[in-house]
Order: structure tokens, then sequence, then C-alpha cells
């Protein structure tokens, strides 16, 4: 039988978020409900509450979550009632010409859940990245969820499910950031932070954190930060040369996403370095660089998608990682809330007074 549960939704551009009554289906073909434990306040949800998305609403928000599965629908053969998961937004077909030639973390053809969930009256909802996970269950395609290890803090490996991925897998997946390698993160930011922190885990010497606020760059630091830049003290590029030998950083993640931080991070990296853009412009942003800069510099200019993960291979190693002390995911539970809270979170957000603040899901 279909639920009724509380939920969090945002009804129209910029209305404050309601905590109302949701009906989530039972599974059907290749889905899954999921009752989830934790789900932290991401600046994704916040943009679909300005209307930044789109405006399909009302939107079921939130999507960084940890829950346990509660029912899967036909066809579902990896997934059983009991197991506890990270949602995620990007599952993989396994058919298109990405996933046809091994490099499924590119899939052209991800999906979500056919069935719509709905208000009370019938009103179908838009989930939040496919999840819409402010709530005490929702609905997924079941390769939205991969098995993680039950005993680690839902809190903290909730956050795998967006920020902090795409982050870290910005660094090591799409930078390719080794051992002794230096790396500049422009923004820190929850992404900015998770970048620093992937860098540090693949054995970066130099790491610098490029922040305006100086508590951000403070925890920068706590969380393997080598060198900061605050851009209020002088010119970016300058300092990140003079802080690597006068050549560059040999990776540049622009965690912000706007025209004039990618010009720094573009002139910012050495001689044959890499660029890698993972903060989200909005689409009237355009840049304009010499293209015999381009070819000079030599290096690689990349974008980052979702941290370029496969879930299914990066979720379980990160949670390794952090069980085994090396990956703080503590450290970007700013504070625990309740749905009742999430509003107020926005704010804090916006005011860059949390990394995450997570909410606790209290059937």
């Amino acid at each position: 039988m279909p639920s009724t549960v509380k939920g969090v939704i945002a009804r129209s551009k910029n209305a404050p978020v309601e905590v109302v009554d949701i009906v989530v289906p039972d599974p059907g073909p290749g889905e899954a409900v999921v009752k989830i434990s934790t789900c932290g306040v991401c600046h994704t949800d916040l943009h679909y509450k300005q209307g930044g998305i789109s405006d399909d609403y009302p939107f079921l928000l939130g999507h960084e979550a940890n829950g346990v599965v509660e029912a899967v629908g036909e066809g579902v053969a990896d997934l059983e009632p009991g197991d506890t998961v990270v949602l995620n937004w990007r599952a993989v077909c396994g058919t298109c010409r990405a996933c046809a030639r091994g490099e499924a973390w590119y899939c052209f053809n991800t999906h979500n859940a056919s069935q719509k969930m709905t208000l009370t009256d019938g009103t179908e909802l838009e989930p939040a990245l496919g999840i819409g996970a402010f709530a005490e269950k929702t609905l997924v395609a079941a390769g939205q969820c991969t098995k993680v290890d039950p005993e680690a803090d839902a809190a903290a490996t909730g956050l795998l499910g967006c920020g902090v991925m795409a982050g870290f897998g910005a660094a090591v997946n799409t930078g390719g950031v080794k051992r002794g390698d230096s790396v500049a993160v422009i923004g820190c930011g929850g992404v900015g932070m998770a970048a620093i922190a992937g860098a540090v885990v693949a054995g970066a010497t130099t790491v610098i954190a490029v922040d305006l606020d100086p508590r951000k760059l403070e925890k920068a630091k706590e969380l393997g930060a080598t060198r900061t830049v605050n851009p209020s003290d002088g010119d970016v590029v300058e300092a990140v040369r003079e802080l690597t030998g006068g050549f560059g950083a040999d990776v540049v993640v622009d965690a912000v996403g706007r025209p004039e931080t990618y010009e720094q991070a573009f002139y910012a990296r050495d001689l044959a370095g890499t660029v890698v853009l993972v903060g989200v412009p909005t689409p009237d942003m355009e840049i304009t660089l010499p293209l015999l800069e381009v070819f000079g510099r030599g290096g690689a200019l990349k974008s980052s998608w979702y941290g370029d993960c496969l879930p299914s291979r990066d979720f379980p190693v990160l949670v390794d990682l952090y069980k085994q002390g090396r990956l703080d995911l503590d450290a970007f539970v700013s504070e625990r809330i309740g749905m009742q809270d999430i509003e107020q979170a926005f704010d804090k957000m916006h005011r860059g007074d949390v990394l995450r603040s997570v909410v606790e899901v209290k059937a």
C-alpha cells in the first residue's frame, strides 16, 4: 500500500518551505522505497527553492541522503529490505555509448524512478535531483541506491550523495591529483572543502585554499590545506604562483564557477597543468580567453560532472577511508537538525555559517 509520510516541499518560487503530508507509492519495476535516516542541506536544494533549476513546482527537496531500503520492486536483484544505502542522482543505464566503452561515470542516459510521489490531493511532486529526501520515505530507481556499511555514521556518509563526492571526485577522479602534486582550490564551501580533502588523501604535498571568508580558510587548514590565500589581500594568481615556486599549481579546482574564478584558475596553473571546473555557472555567464594562451599553456581544461564518480565504485571506498580516519567526513557535519529547521538552515548556508546542516529524520 502507498505510504503517507511527512516531507518538505517548495510550493512556489522563493516561498518558505513547508512540512506537509506526501504520498509515496509502492515501488514499481526497478524501483525502491527508502526510509530516510539523514539528509544534508545542499545549495542545490536552495537553487530549487529559488527557481534556479526549473519552474516545475512543487518540489520535494533533499538529495544528500542515507537511508534503509524498505521495499523493492520487480526485477531488483542487488538490493533487499534492510540494506543501508547512500542515494545518488545518477543511476547509470549500462547500455549507452559511455557505459558501453567502460566509462559509466559519464553515462548519458541516467534515470530516476518512473512513478511520481504526490501531495495528498494528487498533485505530482518533482523530487530534487530525482531523489526528494527531506522526507520520512522516498521513491527512487534501484540504481540510485549504493550499499554502504551500516555501522558508519549516517549523517556523515549521506553527504557522499552530492557535495562531498563532487568535490573529492573533482580533485581525484577528474583532476587526477597524485602524490607530490601541488593543488589550489578556489572556493571553500562544501564542495571546495571536499576537493581539499581529496587532494590530501591523494598525496598532494602543497594544497592551497582560496576564499574570501577567513572562517573557511581556517576550516580548510583543519582539513589539510597547507597554505591559504584570501583574494582581498591581493592577486590570487600571483599568490598561488608564489606558493608554488613561481610556476603555478599542477591542478587548480574552481569550486565557485564564475568567469573571474575560472580565469584565476586558468592562469594559476603550471604549464601543462589541469583546470577542473566543478562550481556550477549560471546560463548567462561567459568567459573570453586568448586562444594562444589556451594553446601555449597546454595541459587540460576539464569539467567535473558529479566528481566523475561511479557511486557503486566510489561511495564504499570513501566510507572505508572515513572508517580508517583518512577522510574526515565528520568535519563536514556542522549541525544536526529536524525537518522544521530547514528554512533556517538555508539562511545559515547562505551566510557561510555552516558547511552542512544535516537533517536527522525521525519518523
